[in-house]
């Protein structure tokens, strides 16, 4: 799956752009420093960066030359500095693209296709299957069990946003800031979109296994008891047979 980094010092956009690129079918990570942005790479990898060129700790552009030095990712810079100097500068940097702010979302998410196109072999893929649950990324739908479940917008991209983290806990502000177009700060809100994906895609939704509740932290996506649940039907369905015989 194409990975995207987006470092961003402005929490109203970076939660905006980071739903805009989920709602296409990248896995998305935040950051809002360079030193968040360097722990980051230390530790994974992206295939574009996002980069604001203004960041609370630090000049952007230097960070972009650190990025085309170190052969990160593609990189795409996005500046209040509009002058032909500043455009320069970025682009001799290492910056793939500058886009200058502000800009319109077509217009941001066309430059990224058009960086990506750069990476044909890494395209995202078109579906995310975990035994009895199909995510289609395309349509926007899923199937559970082999029947379409009808999610509304908000329910699906956040079972996405869960299910990209493959399987690591995030707390109730991530799944906001990631999942939901604007900021809201109600937490409960996470709360009752995941009762409601519960009774849709859970064999018992008062024992829930696939959306697990991670005390003290929030909620993860569980692929290993959709597995499970895959091994299981099978048998179940051959014993409850033999039982009506």
């Amino acid at each position: 799956m194409i990975s995207i980094l987006i470092v961003e010092g402005n929490p109203h956009l970076r939660s905006l752009l980071g739903w805009h690129l989920q709602q296409a079918g990248y896995s998305v990570h935040h950051c809002s420093t360079i030193q968040q942005a360097r722990n980051f790479f230390n530790k994974s990898q992206a295939t574009l960066t996002i980069l604001d060129s203004d960041l609370p700790d630090g000049d952007g552009i230097e960070f972009c030359n650190w990025l085309y030095q170190e052969e990160k990712s593609l990189i795409l810079i996005l500046s209040a500095r509009n002058s032909e100097k500043d455009i320069v500068r970025g682009l001799r940097a290492g910056a793939d693209d500058y886009l200058r702010k502000p800009f319109g979302m077509q217009e941001f998410t066309a430059r990224v296709e058009a960086l990506l196109r750069r990476q044909r072999t890494n395209n995202a893929p078109l579906a995310l299957e975990y035994g009895l649950l199909k995510i289609d990324l395309v349509h926007r739908c899923v199937e559970f069990q082999g029947e379409l479940v009808e999610l509304t917008p908000q329910e699906f991209s956040l079972l996405y946003v869960l299910a990209q983290a493959q399987g690591n806990a995030l707390t109730r502000s991530e799944l906001l800031q990631r999942a939901w177009p604007d900021a809201i700060d109600n937490p409960r809100t996470i709360d009752t979109h995941v009762l409601s994906l519960r009774k849709k895609i859970e064999i018992d939704p008062r024992q829930p296994s696939i959306i697990q509740t991670v005390r003290n932290v929030g909620y993860r996506f569980n692929p290993e008891a959709i597995n499970l649940q895959a091994m299981i039907q099978p048998q179940l369905s051959s014993l409850n047979s033999t039982t009506t015989t």
